[in-house]
């Protein structure tokens, strides 16, 4: 008897010195390896016979039972080992595997024969070597590679091998060949080793070696898949009229979806403007319908229609066979107590805790998380109203979110959207992801990352630069939770000859127009200098609160003592106003003027009340949410909701020192009044620049026939001065163009006689082949070409009969204007 331990003395060696010609070679291993035969290749040519026996099902077809796995990969494992083990890498690298197979499979086919144990039985792994005169036998031999031989180092700490002579040896032959001749338990399986070691050396087509390599690629992260978290095609979605209406790129979208719905419980689809991400969702949102889920969606109040049309038995309705059901909501009636629905459905008598599935369409607006506000913190705005009435409460709630811009500024609004689908409880999701850190500690440091990248020199804030300082953590937070593809991906990567080409964008041209050319006018430099003077005092009345009368309005104490300072929600609209000022004069001379004249009629009757001071008398906190002269975003953020109509007693405030100030600001707003006073239409450059656009795009048109414009500003007013002059311009000189306006107070205008001025008329006469015109208005033959618009109409519409968009001004949040060009090119 020898031990040889594989480190000094290895299998191997003493293999060749026992094998001499003639030998008969026994072997009981889990699996045969051909670098084995190479390792041994002259010692095995000159052998009379091998015989071997897989100990475990190998290359035959299992009959295990569904739920009884455990073979399944192993036995894959066993017969992709003929190539080389995992341990045999070092020996694949040397790219000589083509040749040692085809030396291998000739000797096998002389030499060799293979059989398999067909049963569950285990059975011990040896080796015996027959000579003339003595016989050998080594075990354990687990398998018959490289690392049991000893020439490869493997993942055990130890790998002992025992070398018995004769007699001991003869007790393993006679196990081998009573195993051996029972056909009951093996079976042969030469011509199967044969042809699997053949592949290795035929010619294959590009086509098997592409599959392949994307398999050894990518098997890791199949064998995470689970058949529970897969769509399941029983449900017979994939017959759906919306699933056929589906391109590829967005069947892909759908099923990834519904996977990283029932893995992670939520999704953001954050596909760029155009690529149907409301369809796409549809899909998701029939699959689970098929599944008996309840659906909830919750979109803008201005998108109503975008989702009404889909499930109602309307004429309009191209999926009305696919019977949808899903309830609609806006996001605004989550801070609604009573009243009706879109759909009809009383508030104060919805189940919120029975949906299954809540699809949150430009769910951006819910990225400033939630906050609680009022006396005792009795309010939730409408972050926190879905997180506890809809997801936290009753049945376990999946999240679908759908929005082009789901991060502004700030990595923490990606990271709020997220949060609704792990009920705010990041202990639910932590579990899920493959990462070393909590999810919320990845965003922490995301952010500090982005805070510092953003404060490098221009020219090394670079998105390479970004992405390089970004850990690893972050991108398997996005790969696993959300699906975010550009145009150029989808051209680059999936088949478009279905769908043609995107359009491609023009350069931008930016327009810097003065203010007016009437001689000695203002120009925007003094307007701003004027501006900065103002304090506004008539947004902080609190300021001048005498000091001894503070506690009557406020706790000192109290968490919310800032809500009333300086510093606090006073302070904010002061500022506000101060910027939207700024805003209304870079948008348009009109605007600007109706703000100070409205700001001067504030300041106007504030100053009569206090010149009329009568002991008793009360001045109300203004609220900017109250004010028409701030267009807002419909974001979750509640702030200047809180504490409405809060009132001052003249008699506790410093209101000499506040009167003394409110007519300083008094006399420059009298100034900008009269300084601007006369620039009309006729002075007005920028209006005057815009009608040359105008025109020159009419008369020189990019796309043959396309007359079509859409002129998009970030406030009403200036949406109203515009419709009334280019309206005016353009029938004046083309006589058959129409005009139309939309605004967030404004459903419609239109300078077509006895139309329906509606918002969905209005976009369906100046889009009629994206908006489906001869479905919807089938006897109607208005068109207009010229739409004035808010960016109420910058999100989830599709316009893309129009080619040529101008901002008349530059909304504060960039991605408003990303979402209002990407409405048109697509």
């Amino acid at each position: 008897m020898k031990i040889l331990n594989n480190t000094t003395e290895i299998v191997k060696d003493d293999l060749t010195k026992t094998i001499t010609p003639g030998s008969r070679i026994s072997v009981a291993a889990a699996c045969f390896s051909i670098y084995a035969h190479q390792a041994l290749k002259k010692e095995l040519q000159s052998v009379e016979e091998l015989r071997f026996i897989f100990t475990s099902p190998t290359f035959i077809a299992e009959k295990t039972q569904k739920e009884k796995r455990e073979f399944y990969i192993p036995r894959f494992g066993r017969e992709k080992s003929l190539y080389g083990s995992e341990f045999e890498i070092k020996l694949r690298n040397e790219l000589k595997q083509k040749a040692i197979a085809k030396e291998c499979a000739m000797w096998i086919s002389n030499k060799v024969k293979f059989r398999s144990n067909v049963t569950k039985d285990s059975m011990n792994k040896f080796v015996t070597v027959e000579n003339e005169s003595e016989q050998f036998a080594y075990a354990p031999v687990n398998s018959f590679t490289t690392v049991d031989l000893g020439c490869e180092r493997g993942n055990n700490i130890s790998n002992m091998v025992i070398r018995t002579e004769h007699p001991g040896s003869n007790e393993f032959l006679e196990l081998f060949n009573q195993v051996w001749n029972d056909n009951g338990k093996l079976r042969d399986v030469t011509e199967e080793v044969i042809e699997s070691i053949s592949a290795v050396y035929q010619e294959n087509p590009a086509e098997l070696i592409y599959f392949m390599t994307l398999y050894n690629i990518f098997s890791e992260f199949l064998e995470d898949i689970s058949e529970e978290v897969l769509p399941n095609e029983a449900t017979g979605f994939k017959q759906s009229i919306i699933w056929g209406k589906l391109y590829n790129f967005q069947k892909d979208a759908a099923l990834a979806i519904i996977h990283k719905l029932e893995q992670y419980n939520g999704c953001i689809l954050a596909d760029s403007v155009g690529l149907g991400k409301t369809f796409t969702a549809l899909a998701v949102i029939k699959y689970y319908e098929s599944r008996n889920k309840s659906v909830l969606v919750l979109c803008p109040k201005k998108l109503k229609d975008n989702w009404m049309t889909y499930r109602g038995q309307l004429i309009t309705n191209p999926l009305a066979k696919d019977r949808l059901r899903y309830d609609v909501l806006y996001h605004t009636d989550l801070s609604r107590e009573r009243g009706d629905t879109a759909i009809g459905l009383p508030i104060d008598l919805i189940n919120w805790g029975a949906y299954d599935l809540v699809v949150i369409d430009e769910s951006h607006n819910f990225r400033n998380g939630g906050e609680l506000s009022g006396k005792n913190n009795e309010k939730e705005n409408r972050y926190l109203r879905l997180l506890n009435k809809v997801i936290r409460s009753g049945v376990q709630t999946k999240v679908l979110m759908l929005s082009a811009t789901p991060v502004n500024n700030r990595f923490y609004g990606l990271r709020n959207q997220l949060a609704l689908a792990y009920e705010g409880y990041s202990e639910l999701i932590n579990d899920k992801l493959n990462t070393k850190s909590d999810i919320d500690l990845i965003f922490r440091n995301a952010q500090k990352i982005y805070n510092a990248w953003s404060h490098l020199p221009i020219e090394k804030r670079t998105t390479n630069e970004l992405l390089s300082r970004l850990d690893f953590d972050f991108f398997e937070v996005l790969d696993s939770v959300t699906i975010a593809r550009s145009r150029k991906h989808i051209q680059r990567y999936y088949d478009t000859s279905e769908i043609g080409s995107f359009p491609e964008r023009n350069k931008p041209i930016s327009v810097r127009p003065k203010l007016t050319d009437k001689v000695n006018a203002i120009s925007y430099q003094e307007v701003y200098l004027q501006i900065a003077e103002l304090n506004l005092s008539i947004y902080t009345p609190s300021t001048y609160i005498l000091a001894s009368k503070l506690s009557k309005y406020i706790d000192p104490d109290s968490e919310h003592a800032r809500t009333i300072s300086q510093t606090g929600r006073e302070q904010g609209i002061r500022r506000l106003m101060s910027i939207n000022l700024l805003k209304r004069m870079e948008s348009s001379v009109h605007s600007f003027k109706l703000t100070i004249q409205r700001i001067h009629t504030l300041y106007s009757d504030t100053l009569q009340q206090i010149e009329d001071f009568i002991p008793g008398s009360q001045i109300t906190v203004q609220d900017i949410a109250e004010g028409k002269d701030f267009d807002l975003d419909d974001q979750n953020n509640d702030m200047f909701n809180v504490g409405k109509k809060f009132k001052i007693d003249l008699r506790d405030m410093d209101y000499l020192s506040w009167r003394r100030d409110l007519k300083a600001d008094l006399d420059i707003l009298e100034l900008l009044i009269l300084m601007i006073e006369d620039i009309t239409t006729q002075y007005d450059c920028k209006l005057n620049e815009l009608l040359d656009v105008v025109q020159r795009k009419i008369d020189n048109p990019i796309n043959e026939g396309n007359r079509k414009i859409i002129i998009f500003t970030a406030f009403s007013d200036t949406a109203q001065y515009l419709y009334e002059n280019v309206s005016k311009f353009v029938k004046e000189e083309y006589g058959i163009i129409n005009t139309a306006l939309i605004t967030g107070s404004v459903d419609g205008k239109t300078t077509l006689p006895r139309f329906p001025a509606d918002l969905n008329s209005i976009l369906t006469c100046f889009s009629p082949v994206s908006k489906e015109k001869a479905l919807v208005m089938p006897n109607n033959s208005d068109e207009i070409d010229v739409l004035i618009a808010t960016d109420c109409i910058s999100e989830g519409q599709n316009l893309q009969d129009c080619d040529y968009v101008i901002n008349y001004d530059i909304h504060w949040n960039p991605c408003a204007s990303f979402s209002a060009s990407g409405a048109l090119t697509v």
